[in-house]
C-alpha cells in the first residue's frame, strides 16, 4: 500500500510539473500560429508608422521584451515591423466549446489557463481582477523596457509617434465588458488602470450587451447604455467588435464619439457572420471612427496581404480612406501569414494596388491614431 501511495504522489507531483510548466506554452504554440504565405516587401513599403488595434498578447505567459518562437508579437518584432502604437486587449473568459455562431456564458476557458500560469490568486475567481493584472503586466513591461515602449494614457502621451527614435506604444483595451462585473463603478476602476477602450461583449451575452456569437444576440441594456455614455465622458472608445448588429445599430444611434470595430473583416469581401456591412461601415464612418481589417481566415477569406488589401480598399470605397485601418488580432489565437515584423507586406500589397503613399500611411497608423488621440481625451478636455 505504501508502494501504491509512493508511486501516486509521485504520478501527481509529475502531473502537477506538466500542467504548470509546459501546459501554458503548448496551449499557445497550438493556438497563435504563423503558417507563412510569400511575402513582398519593398523598400517604398517600409518607413509608414503601423497603428494596429488589438492583440490579445497580454493573455500570454511570455515576455513581450523577447523576442519569441511562439505567438505573433513582442516588442523586437513590434520594431521590426515600423510600429507607432499597439493596442492591447484584456481577455478575461471564452466559453468551452468557442464557435461564431452561438455560446452560452456559463463555462470558461480563461480560469485554467490563469491556473496554469500561477497568476496572483485574486485573478483565479474575478474577471476585474483579470483585466486589473493585465494593467500591471504591461506596466511592468514598459518600466523594464529602457525606454523602447510606453503606455499611452492621455493624447500628449501619442506625440511624436512613429518618429524616428521614438518609442512603440502601447494602450490597454479590454475584450468584453463581463470584466465589469455588473457594476459600473469598476468601469471607473478600469480607467484609472489605464484601459482607454472597450468592447461591449466578447463571445457570449453580457449584461452590458449582446454579442454577435451569444445566444440571443439583443441589443444593448439598460446598463450597457449607460456605460456608453460613462465611457464617452471619461474618454474610452467604444469598440464594436463582436457585438451583435443588434448592438451596433444601437450604439451608433447614441454615439456622440468615434466608434471603432477593432479587428474584423467586411461581409462583402468575406461572409463571417462576425464581419460588418456596409451600412455598419457607413455607421462606424459617419462618428468619425475607423475600422480595423484583421489577417486571419474568418476576417479576410484568406491569410495573405493581398486579402487584407481587398477588404481596406472596400471601406475605402464605401467610407472614405479615413475610416479604415489595422486591427491584426495578433496573438488572439488565430492563424496568421504573417507577424508583427511582416506588416510592411500590407503597405506593400496597398501600394501595389495602386494607393498614393498618403492613403497607405493612412491606413497603415494615421487614422488609427488620429481616432486614438480624438477618442481617449476626457469630455471635459474636448474643445
Amino acid at each position: 500500500m505504501r508502494t501504491w501511495l509512493i508511486g501516486g504522489a509521485a504520478l501527481l507531483m509529475l502531473a502537477a510539473a506538466g500542467f504548470f510548466l509546459f501546459a501554458p506554452a503548448w496551449v499557445e504554440g497550438s493556438m497563435n500560429k504563423v503558417v507563412p504565405v510569400p511575402l513582398r516587401i519593398t523598400a517604398a513599403a517600409r518607413g509608414f508608422p503601423v497603428a494596429d488595434m488589438h492583440a490579445d498578447t497580454l493573455m500570454w505567459q511570455r515576455n513581450l521584451l523577447l523576442r519569441s518562437d511562439r505567438g505573433q508579437v513582442d516588442l523586437p518584432r513590434l520594431i521590426a515591423g515600423g510600429y507607432a502604437l499597439q493596442v492591447f486587449s484584456s481577455v478575461t473568459k471564452t466559453p468551452r466549446g468557442q464557435n461564431y455562431d452561438a455560446n452560452g456564458a456559463d463555462s470558461d476557458n480563461i480560469t485554467a489557463l490563469v491556473i496554469a500560469q500561477r497568476q496572483p490568486r485574486r485573478t483565479w475567481g474575478s474577471l476585474l481582477e483579470r483585466s486589473l493584472f493585465h494593467a500591471e503586466k504591461l506596466g511592468r513591461y514598459a518600466a523594464a523596457s529602457g525606454g523602447r515602449l510606453r503606455v499611452v494614457h492621455l493624447p500628449a502621451d501619442l506625440d511624436g509617434a512613429g518618429q524616428r527614435g521614438a518609442p512603440v506604444l502601447a494602450m490597454l483595451s479590454i475584450e468584453g465588458l463581463q470584466a465589469m462585473e455588473g457594476d459600473i463603478a469598476n468601469l471607473d476602476r478600469l480607467y484609472v488602470a489605464g484601459f482607454r477602450m472597450a468592447g461591449l461583449a466578447h463571445f457570449f451575452d453580457t449584461d452590458v450587451a449582446g454579442s454577435m456569437h451569444g445566444e440571443h444576440k439583443g441589443g444593448l441594456t439598460p446598463l450597457g447604455r449607460q456605460v456608453v455614455r460613462r465611457m464617452e465622458a471619461l474618454g474610452m472608445i467604444v469598440d464594436v467588435a463582436h457585438a451583435s448588429h443588434a448592438a451596433v445599430a444601437d450604439i451608433l444611434a447614441m454615439a456622440r464619439r468615434p466608434v471603432v470595430s477593432s479587428h474584423g473583416g467586411v461581409q462583402a469581401t468575406c461572409g463571417v457572420n462576425r464581419n460588418l456591412s456596409d451600412a455598419e461601415i457607413r455607421g462606424i464612418a459617419r462618428t468619425g471612427g475607423v475600422i480595423g481589417i484583421g489577417y486571419w481566415e474568418a476576417a479576410i477569406c484568406g491569410t495573405t496581404p493581398d486579402r487584407v488589401a481587398a477588404a481596406i480598399l472596400h471601406v475605402r470605397d464605401v467610407a472614405g480612406i479615413d475610416h479604415v485601418g489595422l486591427g491584426s488580432d495578433f496573438d488572439g489565437a488565430v492563424t496568421t501569414g504573417f507577424d508583427a515584423a511582416g506588416v510592411p507586406a500590407v503597405a506593400q500589397a496597398l501600394l501595389d494596388r495602386g494607393l498614393s503613399r498618403d492613403d497607405v500611411a493612412k491606413v497603415m497608423g494615421g487614422n488609427v491614431l488620429r481616432v486614438v488621440r480624438a477618442g481617449i481625451a476626457p469630455e471635459e478636455a474636448r474643445p
